[in-house]
């Protein structure tokens, strides 16, 4: 079990360091937020909390591979090189396409809900 902990430490780490040092990732954990707190108010359906969550977890998920990739690059290429740079851009391109599918789940699962709510008469 010690050592199960001390993995789990480290993987908190990890996250810390992307939170503290990625203005993508803090960003992508505030609409997260907004996220969530839309949902718990348009009280979603079970599967469609998985969808979200799905989607929310995929694109964490992705910041923080994007993150040890650019910290790896960055190590062993200080200076600027075009297989460095295709490296960190392939990587970012990774991001951006979860977080395209996620704000198009989002617009699928609480749109409707949310137009209701706000334009209901």
């Amino acid at each position: 079990m010690g050592k199960f902990l001390k993995s789990v430490r480290v993987a908190m780490s990890g996250i810390g360091f992307a939170l503290r040092t990625q203005r993508h990732m803090q960003i992508h954990c505030a609409a997260a937020a907004l996220v969530i707190g839309l949902g718990w108010l348009l009280s979603l359906s079970a599967v469609e909390w998985a969808l979200i969550l799905f989607a929310i977890a995929l694109v964490v998920s992705l910041e923080l591979v994007n993150t040890a990739i650019e910290q790896a690059v960055d190590l062993a290429s200080p200076e600027r090189h075009p297989i460095a740079k295709a490296a960190k851009d392939t990587a970012a391109g990774a991001v951006l396409a979860a977080t395209f599918a996620a704000i198009a789940i989002g617009v699928i699962i609480l749109g409707p809900p949310l137009w209701r709510l706000l334009f209901a008469s």
